[in-house]
């Protein structure tokens, strides 16, 4: 019996305390205002200042002031609701903590590349799902743009994105990619003059081995505006397309037919000669 007294006398106890901590805390609500916010990032990406600040800004436009608001008069779950509907955000969760802070922890989602096409602009995560693209939540990420249809979408160009991205010499020579077609993805350099049908998603690590080799072996002698678009889709070819010239001799400005050069490359396999297997 004693045992069985001991227990009961600990569970009034324990809900004795709880009472009381309920109370003193529901008065204390009552008595105090929030403090401040704190927004912390659950993952450890380049993206987390951005998202905090985005964050900051989106709540200055909750319906209702929350620093200096009273803690009980904060709904934590309707400010989770209003921080959900941005598709930037993969999970919310807000609380009170006793020293008068909001708490706000973002799960976001992370954009693999952003999109341009005929409905506008926004991102796509490695599993293709959309997100807003907003000025407040903006990540410097991968640009493509083009014509997507359920049979093409952004998601069918991550592998020359991600090659790019994987590749110091690309990278930094890569501003875009634009997806005429799933055979026709083409390379925007950074350098105006010209544009790169990379083709499609196949043989990447030949096609720029045949783009460097063009680019050491021609444009030093051609220039960057020579041609408007170097093909290497063809496999063992780089195909160069002169750019179309306009001429005006105190005559009407008449435009040359394109003429087309091709520079066939041997493959390492045909030629293992270092000058045509390097590599810048």
């Amino acid at each position: 019996m004693s045992k069985t007294l001991l227990k009961w006398l600990l569970l009034t106890f324990l809900f004795a305390y709880v009472a009381t901590v309920t109370i003193w805390a529901h008065g204390e609500a009552e008595r105090h205002e929030c403090r401040g916010i704190n927004v912390t990032i659950e993952s450890a990406t380049s993206v987390d200042t951005v998202t905090i600040q985005g964050v900051r800004k989106e709540l200055m436009n909750y319906p209702r002031k929350i620093e200096g608001m009273k803690l009980s008069a904060i709904n934590t779950l309707d400010i989770e609701n209003y921080l959900s509907r941005f598709s930037n955000f993969e999970k919310v969760e807000c609380n009170l903590s006793t020293d008068r802070m909001l708490n706000v922890n973002i799960v976001p989602m992370i954009p693999e590349i952003r999109v341009f096409d005929s409905t506008g602009s926004f991102y796509i995560n490695k599993d293709g799902k959309r997100i807003e693209s907003k000025a407040n939540f903006f990540v410097d990420v991968p640009v493509v743009s083009g014509n997507f249809s359920a049979s093409f979408s952004p998601s069918d160009i991550f592998p020359v994105t991600r090659f790019v991205q994987s590749d110091e010499v690309l990278k930094d020579l890569i501003a875009m990619v634009e997806a005429r077609d799933k055979d026709n993805i083409i390379l925007v350099p950074r350098i105006q003059g010209h544009v790169v049908n990379f083709g499609d998603t196949s043989r990447m690590r030949e096609k720029r081995r045949a783009l460097l080799t063009f680019y050491r072996k021609v444009i030093p002698y051609k220039g960057w505006e020579e041609y408007d678009t170097i093909s290497v889709k063809f496999k063992g070819q780089v195909v160069a397309t002169r750019r179309i010239k306009d001429k005006t001799l105190h005559s009407p400005v008449f435009e040359d037919d394109i003429d087309m050069e091709e520079a066939t490359l041997p493959t390492e396999s045909a030629n293992n000669h270092p000058a045509n297997a390097a590599t810048p």
